[in-house]
């Protein structure tokens, strides 16, 4: 009996304060080293230092990721390419351009935080603005013609002039 008051105080704890999501991570971050450059990453392209590309042990490759530096609330967006380790101490390894933009370089490694940016669903480049455009009527309310195809209207009038030729 005294377990499950435990469990139901957990539960209540979880639902009233959230459970800590993948959406949102605080921890250190580093950078690719120069060495990293022209090799292959994980989602098979090749690593560029200019690009503003990382590693992440946890969010699917293609992410936008936002990485903001705690210290000087410096923030970059970042795509996810590669993996890292997941037992590493680092959430997260960004190039070096990336690392530039929030000013890691001269430390190493930094607290930072990362947020997944939404991900846009539908169709690429789409216009946002609504338009107004009339709508379409498509009901057919007169009587359907006959759509039936060549050779069965002239095997059609071919039985009928038989018939007509027997009588």
């Amino acid at each position: 009996m005294r377990m499950k008051k435990y469990f139901i105080i957990l539960i209540l704890l979880i639902a009233s304060k959230g459970c800590p999501s993948l959406a949102q991570q605080r921890g250190s971050a580093s950078y690719y080293s120069n060495r990293m450059h022209g090799r292959r990453m994980s989602n098979g392209e090749r690593y560029h230092k200019d690009s503003l590309t990382c590693a992440h042990a946890r969010f699917a490759l293609g992410s936008l990721l936002k990485v903001t530096n705690i210290k000087n609330g410096k923030s970059v967006v970042v795509e996810v390419t590669d993996r890292c380790a997941k037992h590493a101490r680092r959430i997260i390894d960004l190039s070096y351009a990336a690392a530039k933009q929030i000013g890691i370089l001269s430390q190493g490694v930094a607290t930072v935080m990362v947020e997944k940016l939404k991900e846009n669903h539908g169709v690429p480049y789409r216009d946002d603005e609504v338009r107004d455009l009339p709508e379409l009527d498509f009901e057919a309310t007169k009587g359907v013609p006959d759509y039936s195809p060549a050779w069965r209207k002239r095997k059609q009038t071919h039985t009928e002039t038989n018939t007509e030729n027997k009588k």
